[in-house]
């Protein structure tokens, strides 16, 4: 373990043991880039999500010319280990692939999570085959104008991504940042596929390998995140969704619910092999019955105390996504006021944020001061 985590790793896990997470603005002028927000971080949820299909080149590049501090990469591999950026293995939603017959025999059902899926799943192709799908918008229905750029784009590799973001900067000048999702660890190494030793030696490559470098990894899993906390010491953030648990615990008979680990004891024990948590925003602040935003819970002071940055995801424009204070109109697919809502989380003391709207997130900050 590197020096700067804490050797108690072994309390954390014998904690979990027992049981005890419209188009888009124009690019950023000189004038405005020179005048980037200094306030919260704004992580651009795999990529200007908003705006272009996911995890393609091109939404990251709209991403950090609309100012985002960071940029996210989802981690899955292909059938020759590869790592490839897909926010599933299953890519029947963000792909063309059911348009190629050449693949048609390739859909399946598996069991994800320990849950049924049917699709194409990364690991099922080599790269040269991936390399043939185009990626398109993942939710047509309610982004139809970012449909005029299905079949642009290529499947990024993880390489590809951390190549980008080791020569872009900021609208500040500084490098930007990464932060890469490992999905489905336990699901992968069920297959035999090791995600985290490769993720970290390509991190590593581009030169992001300590805690003063502007990367983090994150996971919803806990036992590969204290694996990682021996392998590197790029920070780590412990992902919390509003509801469930992890499932490597679950895998292990082990099970442990998201809401154990925010409370006050479990967030200690995440601060023994993570620096950050990942909250769904619900956790943080509820909403009512009548989908306005409640009061906010004592998460966000409990993880401070425990030494934790507190990261809060996703925050997303359209309607269907915001609470009812915030909502242009009853149409789902309308433009509400994203702003607002970031500011009312970030006054309730997130620090970080993901959102698949990059400009309006850092309007949100800079409007914090």
């Amino acid at each position: 373990m590197f020096p700067f985590r804490s050797t108690l790793v072994a309390l954390a896990t014998g904690l979990v043991a027992t049981g005890l997470i419209t188009s888009p603005a124009s690019p950023a002028s000189a004038a405005d880039r020179a005048k980037h927000h200094q306030d919260a971080v704004v992580i651009a949820h795999r990529g200007a999500s908003g705006y272009r299909p996911e995890h393609t080149l091109a939404g990251y590049r709209l991403a950090v010319q609309q100012c985002a501090d960071y940029i996210e990469p989802d981690v899955v591999t292909t059938k020759d280990g590869v790592l490839v950026d897909r926010h599933e293995p299953e890519i029947g939603g963000t792909t063309d692939v059911a348009d190629h017959p050449e693949f048609a025999g390739r859909k399946t059902t598996k069991l994800l999570d320990g849950k049924p899926v049917t699709g194409w799943f990364t690991e099922d192709f080599t790269l040269a085959e991936l390399r043939t799908l185009r990626a398109v918008e993942r939710l047509p229905d309610l982004r139809p104008q970012n449909t005029a750029y299905n079949g642009r784009y290529q499947v990024p590799t993880l390489n590809e991504v951390l190549k980008f973001a080791a020569k872009a900067r900021t609208c500040s000048g500084k490098r930007v940042g990464v932060i890469p999702e490992i999905k489905h660890s336990t699901y992968f190494r069920q297959q035999g596929f090791d995600l985290e030793p490769k993720v970290v030696r390509l991190l590593h490559r581009y030169g992001f390998d300590s805690r003063r470098d502007p990367a983090v990894i994150q996971s919803f899993e806990v036992g590969n995140l204290q694996r990682l906390s021996r392998m590197t010491r790029v920070r780590l953030v412990q992902l919390i969704d509003c509801s469930g648990g992890p499932y490597d615990r679950t895998a292990a008979g082990r099970p442990i619910s998201y809401a154990e680990l925010v409370t006050p004891r479990g967030l200690r024990a995440i601060s023994r092999y993570a620096d950050q948590v990942g909250l769904c925003k619900d956790v943080m602040i509820p909403r009512r019955a009548d989908g306005t935003l409640g009061a906010p819970t004592p998460v966000i002071r409990d993880a401070h105390r425990a030494g934790l940055t507190v990261v809060g995801w996703t925050f997303r424009r359209e309607n269907n996504f915001l609470p009812t204070e915030f909502r242009s109109s009853s149409d789902p697919a309308g433009i509400g006021n994203l702003v607002g809502e970031i500011r009312t989380f970030l006054r309730a003391g997130m620090d970080q944020f993901f959102t698949d709207n990059p400009d309006l997130g850092v309007a949100a900050a800079r409007s914090r001061r």
